[in-house]
């Protein structure tokens, strides 16, 4: 027996040892219903940080011991976990996932699992990007996040404008009068913060997430109280053989929706119907100058469509280049790409980008992990003279773009409006020849991490080290010329601006993952350093050689005249550390608690430190015994979350004492003294604060899944203008409330007919309501100009147009009699109101038209936004579509507008066409003669219009050829497409485009339809 006994532990000795030996493990992963393969399906030996990724034919290999279980993980397919058994070879197929639950997302400073998570957060993957030909990834997203709205541009290399869940902060505009964007989210690339991500290429892009809630977004502090968007770059993966991708598309931007003007007999028209006798006078000078047309004499020889003129079709074109892989030990991803975009303006405006990346990790011991990205970017812009699109609209149609009669003209003889009568030349030719303003701009992204399994799989501690360092090199040059005596430009000027920006962060996280039966734990705890710095020096010069570029530099100006300002200089530095840290649970997988904790110090504000919590709950209400009879409901989670964070967009405090001297009589003696004043802003961050219920529920096999979210974000202290009492003036105080608030809804299906045919369809709606809550007991504040007046009242929305509201035209004297309002009320100039003029509702009752009764206009917020998108895949055919649209915001067409000072311009079409010239020919437009008074140059919602839009976003086909043969080698996997993005736009407003940034459209740059042909080859 003791023989027997010592004989049966030898052989569980030898079965042990030989169950502990490594073997290396190989095998396909395939998709079940196809049969297909499956690349980048993650490998693990469950309990180990040891992995691998399937490579571009499913194919995969793993060192494991005999005992081992691999696990097998794919977005969208059910994980599998697979006792090894000895076994060298190892099949698996996959079966789609009915629990998408279980995917993975990335936070700040970490990843989840969505099933984990409490608060709002929206994953865009690479495909969706990759559809849209930009060269902003931010427009990629346009209608695919429900809250975000994207205000597209047409100007290459011009970033749009993002506001997630509307704007918390008083806007600002520079001594240019251009918005100051403080109402953009946080950017993180890789762990970098930045405040624009124009230099990212789309093809580099693994994801990109938007962590919409402040739940989700205070971990990041003070930067993040807009939403954080957060973006990975495609990495490579450990034991994959490299695999080269090459993508690129090639295609030309067309103008859409041009806005037609009056033609030469309908500008005639309307200024022999004027009663201008110069506006008379200047046709009868066209005639004379440039002949009568031989279609009818009444009109002059000309007749120029001005947009036409200045636009053109542009290229478009990008071309990238990617090489990944990796070891048992290291992975890597290095690459290039090029970008080209010209624009549809017809100058020296355009857009050029290269790119390189690399981005390596490295298993040093299987303890440590450390890698290292990189990405250089290296761009050059030529900016557009957007004088030009002003000029295009104002320029009357009876004026060429040549005129062979103005011999005085140099160095071209282009036609000015004045040799004919008018006070403007308006022709926008020399702007746009005479000028070019470019930008060299290079970005330079460092990224070191160095990561320790203090524990393996349990505690972990990382140090990353960020750095963002970029140049702009900006050359704005004017050339003389001379086409009159008062169109002209004497002097060449050049302006020389460098920028340096640089951006320094220091992050340590240590991150414990435990679970003890029933109860899983994640709880991470950090620093932060940041150092950040800005440089500036401008410089100008006046006459300098102009016909070689090569002498466009300052030193070679004439030093004898000077211009003002000839040399400025500016900079700032700002540093901070923050702690923070949080922490993820979850008990039976059935009941979820949230938290996070950020102290921020900073050198901007006086208040040195703010701290900021935030707190999420969450029950899947599917997990419980009462739910388990339902067939149709495969989960359902209700969850909700509160959080503070701060916002440091808003100016650093700035100000002054100023003392004065005060001469006044006391007992009829003279004396004199000193007044001393305050004005400093002693301004610190704003807060926000936001509340965000919501629920996320799988149904019907998980074919359909659901994202509901309801929130409320107040953003108290407020930077604000005050008033001064006695003093007079305004300063900025911390004193304001304003409110959004809205509902949220993504809806996705995911269905497959046959083996060969499979569908998508999704779609997200949301809703904004945004709100004055508090002006520090003033009634409203007044921005805009007084002309155009904008107001911010308590209870309605940030900058509101506020104006009178036009309820008609007057047709006859009869009517003008029988209303009250209009009897005996004169305009400014002292006219009585005649037929043909606007008829202003008078909205206090007291039979007088006056500032008592302005109201609000509108906004320009939208109020609903949506957007949905279809896919259809037929064996190797794909085929997809988007939509995009808003309603409920009001662009103030501000160019109609400028005929209050220059009333000799022409107009849009729409207008000269369906103006009043009679009893019942309009109700909307006035006459050509009331055009020109100022009681129908009131601000009126004859000038703020619907800025609702219906867009067709993006069309796609696609080809996609696997497998082949050819000349006896097999063909690497080629995807050919077909792409038409923003084809037609629907929308009423008298315009290029309803996008508009602030909602006033003093010219905006049209936003063209783009066609591309793309291809993709992998090797």
């Amino acid at each position: 027996m003791k023989k027997l006994t010592i004989l049966f532990s030898l052989l569980i000795s030898v079965a042990t040892v030989f169950a502990q030996q490594r073997i290396t493990v190989s095998g396909t992963v395939t998709e079940a219903a196809t049969g297909s393969p499956i690349p980048g399906v993650t490998v693990l030996v469950k309990g180990t940080t040891t992995g691998t990724v399937t490579d571009f034919d499913g194919k995969y290999t793993i060192e494991a011991t005999g005992d081992a279980v691999l696990t097998f993980r794919f977005v969208g397919m059910e994980s599998q976990d697979i006792t090894v058994n000895n076994r060298s070879s190892i099949d698996v197929s996959m079966q789609p996932s009915t629990q998408q639950v279980d995917e993975v997302v990335v936070v700040g400073y970490g990843k989840l699992n969505v099933k984990d998570l409490t608060s709002s957060i929206t994953t865009v993957k690479s495909d969706d990007l990759a559809k849209t030909p930009t060269g902003q990834t931010m427009q990629a997203l346009q209608g695919k996040v429900a809250g975000l709205q994207v205000v597209s541009t047409g100007s290459p290399g011009e970033s749009p404008a993002i506001r997630l869940r509307g704007v918390g902060s008083y806007p600002k505009k520079d001594a240019n009068g251009n918005p100051i964007n403080n109402e953009a989210p946080l950017y993180v690339v890789d762990g970098m913060f930045f405040d624009n991500i124009d230099f990212l290429n789309t093809s580099d892009i693994a994801s990109v997430t938007v962590l919409k809630d402040a739940s989700a977004a205070a971990i990041y502090g003070v930067r993040a109280a807009n939403g954080v968007v957060l973006i990975e770059t495609k990495s490579g993966q450990y034991n994959q053989k490299a695999q080269i991708t090459y993508d690129g598309y090639y295609g030309y931007q067309i103008a859409q929706n041009v806005l037609q003007m009056a033609n030469a007999e309908q500008f005639t028209t309307m200024a022999m119907e004027s009663g201008s006798d110069p506006d008379i006078q200047n046709i009868l000078n066209a005639m004379q100058r440039y002949g009568r047309s031989r279609i009818n004499p009444n009109v002059p020889d000309v007749n120029t469509d001005w947009y036409k003129e200045i636009m053109r079709q542009a290229p478009i074109q990008n071309h990238s280049l990617n090489i990944s892989g990796g070891s048992k030990d290291a992975s890597y991803a290095i690459g290039s790409s090029y970008f080209s975009q010209q624009g549809i303006l017809d100058m020296k405006n355009e857009y050029e980008r290269f790119n390189l990346r690399s981005k390596i990790d490295y298993k040093a011991t299987h303890w440590l992990t450390v890698g290292a990205n990189m990405i250089f970017s290296n761009a050059t812009r030529y900016l557009p003279n957007d004088n030009a699109w002003s000029l295009a609209y104002w320029a009357v149609p009876i004026l060429p773009v040549y005129d062979p009669a103005n011999t005085d003209a140099w160095p071209i003889d282009y036609a000015a409006a004045q040799d004919i009568g008018y006070r403007g030349g308006q022709n926008p030719f020399p702007s746009m020849k005479f000028t070019n303003n470019r930008q060299r701009i290079r970005k330079t992204l460092t990224n070191f991490y160095a990561q320790i399994n203090i524990i393996p799989d349990k505690l972990s501690f990382k140090t990353t080290y960020n750095h963002s360092y970029s140049t702009i090199e900006q050359r704005d040059v004017s050339l003389a010329y001379f086409i009159n005596n008062n169109f002209k430009q004497d002097n060449s000027t050049i302006t020389k601006r460098n920028e340096t920006y640089s951006n320094q962060i220091w992050d340590n996280v240590l991150t414990y993952t435990g679970r003890f039966g029933k109860h899983n734990l994640v709880a991470m705890a950090g620093t932060s350093y940041r150092d950040e710095s800005f440089q500036m020096l401008k410089a100008q010069g006046i006459n300098f050689p102009t016909d070689q570029q090569q002498a466009w530099y300052i030193h070679q100006s004439d030093k004898a005249v000077l211009p003002t300002n000839q040399v400025d200089d500016d900079g700032l530095r700002q540093y901070g550390i923050s702690y923070f840290g949080r922490i993820s649970y979850n008990f039976n997988d059935r009941y979820l608690l949230y938290g996070t904790m950020r102290a921020d110090g900073s050198s901007k504000y006086q208040q040195t430190w703010g701290y900021f919590p935030t707190v999420g709950a969450g029950w899947v209400i599917s997990e419980e015994d009462f739910m388990q009879g339902i067939t149709f409901l495969n989960y359902l989670k209700l969850r909700g979350s509160w959080g503070q964070l701060g916002n440091d967009k808003i100016q650093a405090s700035d100000g002054a004492i100023t003392t004065n001297v005060v001469t006044t009589a006391i007992n009829d003696q003279e004396v004199s003294g000193t007044q001393t004043t305050s004005t400093y802003s002693s301004l610190k961050w704003e807060l926000t604060e936001e509340t965000n219920v919501g629920i996320t529920a799988r149904f019907l096999d998980s074919r359909l899944s659901v994202d509901a979210d309801y929130y409320i974000r107040d953003t108290k202290n407020a930077a604000i203008d005050v008033k001064i009492p006695t003093l007079g003036g305004t300063i900025i105080r911390n004193v304001g409330v304003i409110r959004n608030s809205g509902f949220e809804l993504a809806l996705d299906w995911n269905d497959r007919i046959t083996n060969d045919l499979s569908y998508n369809i999704s779609a997200n709606v949301s809703t904004l309501k945004n709100e004055v809550r508090d002006l520090y007991g003033q009634p409203y504040i007044d921005g805009g100009s007084a002309e155009f007046r904008q107001r911010s009242i308590v209870g309605e929305p940030l900058m509101a147009f506020f104006g009178y509201e036009v309820q008609g035209v007057y047709q006859n004297d009869a009517e003008i009699q029988n209303d009250p309002a209009a009897v005996g009320t004169m305009d400014a100039t002292g006219a009585s109101i005649v037929p043909g003029d606007f008829k202003y509702k008078d909205q206090n009752g007291d039979n007088i038209i006056n500032d008592d009764d302005r109201v609000v206009l509108g906004s320009y917020f939208p109020n609903l936004m949506y957007g949905a998108n279809l896919g259809i895949t037929y064996k190797n055919l794909q085929f997809s579509t988007s939509i995009v649209g808003q309603s409920g915001n009001k662009i103030l067409n501000r160019k109609r507008g400028e005929i209050i000072w220059t009333p000799d311009l022409n107009m849009d079409a729409d207008l000269a066409k369906n103006r009043w010239h009679g009893e019942g020919t309009s109700n909307k437009y006035p006459s050509s003669a009331g055009l020109r008074k100022g009681w129908n140059q009131k601000m009126s919602t004859y000038f703020v219009e619907d800025g609702s839009f219906f867009r067709i976003q993006n069309i796609q086909l696609a080809y996609t050829i696997k497998g082949k043969e050819m000349f006896g080698a097999k063909m690497p996997e080629t995807r050919i497409s077909l792409t038409a993005d923003r084809p037609l736009t629907v929308f009423n407003y008298n315009g290029f485009t309803p996008e508009v940034q602030d909602g006033i459209d003093r010219q905006t740059y049209p936003i063209p339809a783009v066609y591309t042909v793309g291809l993709n080859v992998k090797f």
